[in-house]
Formats: structure tokens, sequence, C-alpha cells
């Protein structure tokens, strides 16, 4: 029978691709956002700076940003390490869409992607040059430079559909990624980070891509929906006739676009103590915008808690952009053997 023998969570965040010297490349369009969604609440930024008192202006120096930024690439190499080292057969690998892939057309609280292959695409010129100020730099580094296939293990993948439906749950089943934003049927960039930065663009297993609506009305999953689809996951992956050795990762927050550390501290830390209900109360008004990307790591967490997987923080670095303190919570996490 298959196992999970490892998992890991990371943030995925522009900064992550950017040199430190363009942290505050996405400051501006924080500064136009009327709707900076912090604790419940939706601010324009210039009443989210009153709020809290402009208490992070210290934050903002280039030595400040290049020491966060060091911090942040050791962590990702440490978790390519982990990988490489960890024996998995398989990556399951649970990240959310931005309107890249799926649209209004089809919205599902959670996808599993069950096709032999998927297929990583360059991003144009053409699409660089369309994207908002201080994406660019960052996206160019989730994809490779040139059209690549990347293996899949569809056998696994259509298990876990089959098995999830046992305990529950109704995912969309997709064989064909739609053509998307981008027009290249191409897995997006919550799967790219982990193959691009996280991996240097050399996969050494195959993949199973398993989308989670985190951010669109009307439906995406609670927390509580979401820590239960990890737990079916988990039990899916262990009722796989194979002997194959599984890891389970979850890409994308923390907190932002609005850095809340007391939020980010409280998933860590129930991670770490494999705490439940910390988890399981997060309230959707929270999971919004960025930090909506908790839900990733919720799914990710909760199969590994499962299988008893021990958490363990590799880094968290609150990268701050703006006095308001805009920017994103980067947070790194793996989750080993007890015994490891």
């Amino acid at each position: 029978m298959a196992s999970v023998t490892m998992a890991f969570a990371t943030s995925h965040a522009p900064q992550l691709g950017t040199p430190p010297e363009n942290w505050d490349g996405r400051a501006a369009a924080d500064k136009k956002n009327q709707r900076l969604a912090f604790r419940g609440e939706a601010y324009p930024y210039d009443e989210l700076n009153e709020l809290r008192g402009s208490a992070f202006a210290g934050e903002l120096s280039v030595d400040i940003y290049r020491e966060k930024y060091e911090r942040c690439r050791a962590a990702i190499d440490e978790l390519e390490s982990f990988v490489r080292s960890s024996g998995v057969d398989v990556l399951v690998i649970v990240s959310s869409d931005h309107k890249e892939t799926f649209t209004d057309e089809e919205l599902a609280p959670f996808v599993i992607y069950w096709g032999d292959t998927v297929q990583h695409e360059p991003l144009s010129q053409a699409d660089l040059d369309a994207m908002a100020p201080g994406l660019a730099i960052a996206e160019a580094k989730n994809v490779p430079d040139v059209s690549t296939t990347r293996q899949c293990h569809s056998e696994l993948a259509l298990h876990l559909l089959q098995s999830v439906q046992a305990s529950g749950f109704d995912p969309a089943a997709s064989r064909m990624l739609p053509a998307g934003k981008f027009e290249d049927h191409g897995i997006p960039h919550g799967w790219g980070f982990i193959m691009q930065q996280v991996l240097k663009g050399d996969v050494p297993v195959p993949i199973v891509p398993i989308f989670v609506n985190t951010f669109w009305h009307p439906n995406p999953p609670t927390a509580d929906r979401s820590y239960d689809f990890g737990l079916a996951l988990a039990k899916a992956i262990e009722s796989y006739p194979e002997d194959i050795k599984v890891g389970v990762v979850g890409s994308g927050g923390l907190s932002h676009f609005v850095i809340d550390e007391d939020l980010d501290r409280t998933v860590l830390n129930a991670f770490v103590e494999g705490e439940a209900e910390p988890l399981r109360g997060l309230r959707d008004d929270v999971l919004v915008a960025g930090s909506s990307e908790i839900r990733n790591w919720i799914v990710a967490g909760a199969a590994a808690n499962a299988a008893g997987l021990q958490a363990e923080i590799v880094d968290y670095v609150p990268a701050y952009r703006t006095e308001a303190g805009t920017g994103c919570g980067m947070g790194f996490m793996t989750w080993k053997s007890p015994a490891a």
C-alpha cells in the first residue's frame, strides 16, 4: 500500500522571485487598492495605514529587503534538499488557480488532474508586458524557458478521485487543462513555483496536481471542509494498492496582501502542535485575497497530520513592502516522520 512519507508547504508570492532592490514594485498597486482585506474588514490603503499607525516604515530599507530575501531563498533551497533526499515516488501538489486555468465557465472547490502528462509553458513577451507592475519579473521565474512536458501519475490521480468520492467529496476531474488565460493549456504558477523555483526545473518524480478554489466567489471551501478534504486525501493515498512513497505539497499563502503575523503564527503553531481546531476555525472573511491560499496549507497539512508526520518550521519571514504592512507573510514548513 502507498504511504504519505513527507510533506512540505511554501509561499509562492512574487517577492520570492524578485530581486530585493525591487521588492517595493507592488507597493504602488497596494496604495491604490480600495479593498485591502485585514481581519474580516476591507480598507482603502490610507485607512489601513492609519489603523496600523504606519508601523512598518522601519521594514522598508533595501538592506532589510536583502536580508529577508536571502532567508527566503535559503528556505527554498532547504525545501529542495528535503524533496531530493526524501525518496518519494510521487508529489501530490495542492495549489490555487488565479483564473489562469479555470474561469467563471466552471469553478469547482476541488479539481484533481488525472492526465498522463501536463504542459508547462513559457510566457510570451506579450504576456509579460501585459502584467501589472512588479509581477512579470517574478512570473518569468515560474515557467521554463521552453515548452516542457511534465510527467504525472494518472493511475494514482484516478484512484484519488474515486477514493475521495467514497469519503463524501465530489471533486471535478480534469484530464486535459483548458486553454486558460494564456491559451496554452499549461499548468499555472502555483505549481510552476514548485517545479521551477523549488526544484530548479528538474522535477525528479511524477506529480498529481490538485486545484483548490481558494479565491473565487461563490464557492471556496471553508477551512473546516479543506481540513476534511486533506484527511480524505491521506486516506485515499494510503488505500492505493501500489507500494509507493508519496509526498504532499501545499503551495501559496501565508497572509497577504496585508500581512497578519498573528494569523500566520496561529497557522504555523497549529501545525507544529498537530492541532486541528485552530485551522478548522479560521473564518471565511479572514481567508480572503492572498490569505485565502492558507487553504492549500490546510489540505496538505491535514494529510500530513493524518499520516502521523511531524511539522517543523523551516522559516517564517514577514516581507513588508509598505508602511501599512502590505506584502506577504512568507512561510516554509516541512512534515516528516517523527523517527527522522
